[in-house]
């Protein structure tokens, strides 16, 4: 069930169903788009919802699917189960082509029955319809293909017609003659040709010489100088083409009925037949708005869950996508861990919107909608859908929104359970805070001990703490940049949201003394609460930044790992085909020294040399046989060194480095940059990364390798386009005012950093004046930042001393 009655205007899903049935192409399937309903049947559900994807599919794949002549006429078939009746012309042409058109369908379904159909759910839809084949055939001998009904329709039609058109060509050639004879005298104009009045044929005369001749005055024209005359020699032939036309109807009305005969016995499989051309044409509805809204079918489960990824609210999506503009996409789990969540934050960030969406996809769905998600996502079931959005006084019934609040939660605690999903937007609000608050949460006890699923949005604290105590309940927020003042619609799960009350009137421009006066009312501890708020919620979307940041560091360093690995196995196969040639041009060598010495010892033993003279030249035989050996080893060698560092030059021993040097560390590739120097140790930057290494660690290498590092050091498109969209959005400007010292300290490190690692050149601080010390804490901070070159107060007509101006590398 779903509750309230209005449940679909409060989520919108009326104007779903009306995109839905503006792609319908008939009143078949714009009934079924009225009929659709919430279900909690799984089964029921999953076939919906495949039943849709298939026709996406043939949408996006299928260029043959019939999707012509999707015409209503089962109000004419049901008018034929009365004995005598009969279809008129046109709707046996609609007849003809839509069933023509149900034929195909069922053709293209089934093209593939007996192997393995590619759209099995469609194709079920087709299992209960007959095709009679035969009908067409009978339509086509009464129609032609424009419609009309053939001569050869009947023995007795084409008699009738053929004695009609020998009358009217009789009558013609008599009022061709009366007219040249009226034309000689005067009494017709030159051009007139004959014309017809009341289905008979007549003359143009001038009302001047209508008396010239004789017969019946039929008409005149509106200005009153054309007179239209049945000349008395046609008379009787027009009565008989009267005749012979009431004939043509009677029997155009007796081949009708004979047909409607015929067809009665299959009335019952034909209308069968029309409900699925209405279910078709409704599905097709459906696929063509998912695809319009980039919608899928999710994993669904027959269980109470909820778990999607970048899900977006459709009529959000079309809205902006008019506008040129993209919708944040939502992230929210609801699982039996976390069953409820509690969301935060501030006015206009995005809370009713992601409650409504919640709502809109998980009916949406339930209905048998696909809905826009990613794939990785899942979708449950819930039995019960409950939604309490806006105001609902009534003058009627004597109630305040805070009544019709209370009991639309008394209806809610009496129905909810384990598989219910609650959907309330500013809980506990319109009343006295103080109780609304505890009512609210002895409210949400409730609802937590019933085991219920919901998404709530408030602002009590005592809220956000029962979250944080409680299990079964979990804290969310919606994101605020705190810098630019402006929500970033997006839902951060873990951590509850700050309302930002005092920024936001800081921004609007309520006097000074005003917010002070409201901080000291409510306490420094109230304030200093949602400023931690802040705190963690930018902490969180810095980290997360800087996470971002190490992944994308993180597989550039796993794709430079595989190439270098790819490059040493590489170059090992090199090696081996080195060695293996070498050795090769060894053992020739050898071959061709042996024989040489061979053909020495020839020589002495053919001289007869004595044996001490032989044993001399063979030892220094011997000893050139081994220097010859050396000799192409180093050769090889050498030329195997070349080529696995061909480039590779002699280290540079004791080179002095200095600030602003090129150089990497010993036995690494990668370059940086040295910011300063301090004793034995350096600040070197490496793409994002600062650190401090040992100067003897580092080698100088040339500015030119420097900067393809720096290119290198963005490797894909994504994470440029993501430095580039960070520093467009970059404010150069921060406001500390008001802030506490550790606070001030701590948003400065934040912004200082960001503007380093974006290359912002100058920046600016604002601190005011005051006692000075929040001044000296910011400037004694920015003395130790390397990248920081120089700082100064600001001029004086653009804020003196309350301001500083910071320069960056």
């Amino acid at each position: 069930m779903v509750y309230p009655e209005n449940f679909e205007q409060k989520i919108e899903f009326h104007k779903i169903r009306q995109l839905v049935d503006s792609f319908c192409m008939s009143s078949l399937g714009k009934e079924k788009t009225s009929e659709m309903h919430f279900s909690t049947s799984f089964e029921e559900i999953d076939r919906w919802l495949s039943q849709t994807a298939e026709f996406v599919r043939i949408l996006e794949e299928e260029e043959n699917f019939p999707a012509d002549h999707f015409y209503d006429v089962r109000t004419v078939l049901r008018r034929l189960t009365v004995e005598g009746s009969w279809i008129d012309q046109h709707a046996l042409f609609e007849f003809r082509r839509s069933l023509l058109t149900i034929y195909a369908i069922t053709a293209f379904l089934r093209r593939d029955e007996d192997k393995n159909p590619k759209y099995p759910h469609l194709l079920s839809l087709a299992a209960n319809v007959v095709v009679y084949p035969d009908i067409i055939k009978k339509i086509d001998a009464i129609l032609d293909d424009f419609g009309q009904i053939k001569d050869t329709a009947s023995p007795q039609l084409a008699d009738i017609r053929r004695r009609l058109a020998s009358t009217i060509n009789s009558i013609s050639k008599t009022l061709n003659t009366l007219l040249r004879n009226a034309q000689s005298e005067g009494f017709v104009e030159k051009d007139v040709t004959p014309a017809m009045r009341d289905g008979r044929l007549v003359i143009p005369v001038n009302p001047s010489y209508k008396r010239k001749i004789r017969g019946i005055i039929h008409d005149e024209s509106a200005s009153g100088k054309t007179v239209y005359v049945e000349p008395a020699e046609v008379v009787e032939a027009n009565n008989r083409i009267r005749e012979l036309e009431n004939e043509e109807r009677r029997e155009v009305i007796r081949i009708l009925t004979d047909f409607a005969n015929y067809l009665r016995p299959f009335l019952p499989d034909l209308l069968e037949a029309y409900e699925f051309l209405g279910w078709i044409d409704f599905i097709q509805a459906k696929a063509k708005f998912a695809l319009q809204i980039q919608a899928i079918k999710p994993d669904i489960a027959d269980s109470p869950e909820i778990d999607w990824v970048q899900a977006l609210h459709p009529l959000l999506y079309l809205s902006l996508q008019k506008q040129n503009r993209k919708v944040v996409p939502l992230d929210i789990a609801l699982n039996q861990e976390n069953r409820i969540l509690i969301i935060s934050g501030p006015n206009a960030g995005g809370k009713s919107v992601c409650l409504k969406t919640v709502g809109l996809l998980q009916y949406m769905v339930q209905c048998g909608l696909l809905i826009p998600l990613k794939e990785n996502s899942h979708v449950g079931l819930f039995s019960d859908i409950f939604i309490d959005i806006g105001d609902e006084q009534s003058i009627e019934n004597d109630l305040s929104t805070y009544s019709s609040h209370l009991l639309n939660m008394k209806f809610f605690l009496k129905n909810c359970n384990e598989k219910s999903l609650l959907l309330i937007d500013e809980f506990g609000s319109g009343t006295e805070p103080q109780i609304g608050a505890a009512i609210a949460e002895a409210l949400l006890d409730q609802f937590n001990r019933k085991q219920s699923f919901g998404v709530i949005t408030t602002h009590y604290r005592n809220i956000k703490h029962y979250a944080n105590d409680h299990p079964g309940v979990i804290n969310g927020a919606m994101l605020y940049d705190r810098h630019q003042m402006q929500p970033l619609f997006q839902l951060s799960i873990g951590n509850p949201g700050s309302s930002f009350a005092v920024e936001i009137a800081q921004k609007i421009g309520l006097p000074q003394e005003v917010i002070d006066r409201a901080a000291e009312i409510v306490g420094s501890d109230v304030i200093n609460i949602d400023k931690y708020l802040q705190d963690i919620s930018r902490d969180k979307r810095y980290w997360e930044r800087k996470r971002e940041e190490i992944r994308h560091e993180r597989k550039r360093a796993e794709d430079l790992s595989s190439k270098y690995q790819a490059e040493l196995e590489k170059i090992d196969k090199q090696k081996k085909e080195i060695l293996a040639q070498a050795k090769l041009q060894a053992e020739q060598l050898l071959a061709e020294s042996n024989a040489k010495i061979e053909g020495v010892i020839r020589e002495i033993r053919q001289s007869q040399a004595d044996k001490e003279r032989t044993k001399q030249v063979r030892r220094s035989l011997n000893e050139f046989r081994e220097q010859v050996v050396r000799k192409k080893e180093d050769e090889t060698n050498k030329r195997l060194m070349s080529r696995l560092s061909p480039t590779k030059k002699k280290p540079q021993e004791n080179v002095q480095l200095f600030p602003g040097d090129a150089v990497r560390l010993k036995g690494q590739t990668v370059a940086g940059k040295i910011l300063e120097i301090q004793g034995k140790k350096a600040w070197v930057v490496f793409g994002f990364i600062k650190s401090t290494v040992a100067i003897d660690k580092l080698e100088k290498v040339s500015q030119s390798q420097l900067k393809k590092e720096m290119k290198e050091a963005i490797p894909d498109s994504n994470m440029r386009e993501l430095m580039h969209e960070r520093k467009l959005k970059f404010k150069p400007d921060l406001d500390v005012r008001g802030m506490r010292g550790d606070e001030a300290l701590q948003a400065v490190m934040y912004f200082i950093d960001d503007a380093i690692q974006l290359g912002i050149s100058r920046v600016r601080i604002l601190h005011g004046t005051g006692s000075g010390a929040l001044r000296q804490i910011i400037r004694e901070y920015l003395t130790t930042v390397n990248g920081v070159t120089h700082f100064q107060d600001e001029h004086v007509e653009f804020g003196g001393a309350g301001i500083t101006v910071v320069d960056l590398e």
